[in-house]
């Protein structure tokens, strides 16, 4: 068992009631990036991206925009 940072950015858009391409338009994050994501296809996470998605979402606290999860997937 390994250990994997998961963002949440599917989660928020569905609780905002927003696309990712508005929030996109909102944070000034490519949409591509944001789509990677919210897929788990970015090795890694650029910290200035999300904080541009707390900036444009209003939120204070990083652990609702990402999260620590355990994961069978040995890859990382």
């Amino acid at each position: 068992m390994s250990k994997k940072v998961i963002v949440k950015i599917s989660d928020l858009i569905k609780q905002r009631g927003i696309s990712l391409r508005e929030l996109s338009r909102l944070s000034d994050v490519r949409h591509a990036a944001l789509s990677e994501l919210a897929n788990g296809k970015r090795a890694n996470i650029n910290f200035a991206h999300i904080e541009k998605i707390a900036d444009a979402l209003g939120i204070g606290d990083i652990r609702d925009i990402i999260d620590f999860i355990e994961s069978d997937d040995d890859d990382h």
